[in-house]
């Protein structure tokens, strides 16, 4: 960081006038050109909660979003000048992630996952219904501002595909008629609630959950569905138990210890091997020495 004789602060390749690069520091230029100092203040509060506080920047960029609607260039600004960045560092991370929008998104994300599996569960056939059905294309709004359409690539919840996500909270086994009830739904103001997760809030509220300020929904609905539980159902069923060690005397499941003799038999004929290499090593060694 320079002062130059103007009383500008230069950093890198950003200079502004009249602020500063420390982080945790007051920010009244910035605060002029549209973020209230209420948003800027939980920015810095966030920074409170790393060892570094350049660590807080992903969780400040969901901030700016529940604020603006998306990242916008003061919010790039403001998360730069607080952390001591450069903007082209904040505006890499926000254009690296896709979570972070560039465009104002609606009241409600509507993610739907297009990938492998999901794709050939009926992924494809949701989208395009939706897409015909609101009349947008991807990432795209509707004129009433409600819903934003998107592909993603994968919503890792491939035990219940085809998925959907609306501000990332999961709508599970959907198909195109499902997901148009669900996007109308939306639209009208009905409560919808999420198969594994709470109601679901606006994405701007929802982003500032990302951001780690709570809204007391953590403990609605199920945290896991039945696929998610299958495999357990199944191993109580049949007395299935994890590996035990020596002191437990635990046995595990028939294949756990097939897998452990094999494990131990391996591992016996290696060192076996090592045995007779460093055998051979010592004889050689000794003719050496003869000679």
């Amino acid at each position: 960081m320079s002062t130059e004789g103007n009383g500008v602060v230069s950093t890198g390749s950003t200079t502004r006038a009249g602020s500063t690069t420390r982080a945790g520091s007051t920010t009244p230029g910035i605060a002029a050109g549209g973020l209230d100092e209420a948003t800027l203040a939980e920015l810095r509060e966030i920074t409170t909660r790393y060892p570094q506080p350049r660590s807080a920047l992903l969780p400040m960029l969901h901030l700016v979003q529940s604020v603006e609607g998306r990242v916008t260039s003061r919010g790039i600004e403001a998360c730069a000048d607080i952390l001591g960045l450069s903007a082209a560092e904040v505006s890499g991370v926000a254009t690296f992630y896709t979570m972070y929008k560039r465009r104002p998104v609606g009241d409600y994300h509507v993610g739907v996952c297009t990938n492998t599996l999901c794709a050939v569960m009926g992924g494809d056939a949701i989208f395009e219904r939706l897409k015909d059905h609101l009349d947008i294309g991807n990432d795209e709004t509707t004129e009433d501002g409600k819903i934003t359409l998107e592909h993603v690539e994968c919503n890792a919840a491939c035990d219940y595909a085809p998925v959907v996500m609306v501000n990332w909270e999961f709508m599970d086994n959907q198909t195109p008629e499902s997901a148009t009830t669900l996007v109308d739904d939306l639209r009208a103001g009905a409560e919808v609630r999420s198969t594994r997760g709470p109601r679901i809030c606006t994405w701007r509220e929802a982003e500032r959950v990302l951001a780690g300020f709570p809204d007391d929904r953590a403990d609605e609905g199920p945290a896991a569905g039945p696929a998610t539980l299958l495999g357990l159902r199944i191993a109580k069923e049949r007395g299935w138990t994890a590996p035990g060690g020596e002191e437990s005397g635990g046995t595990g499941s028939p294949a756990d210890t097939k897998q452990q003799a094999q494990d131990t038999s391996y591992s016996d004929r290696a060192r076996s091997e090592t045995d007779i290499e460093e055998s051979g090593a010592d004889t050689a060694g000794g003719k050496d020495d003869v000679k």
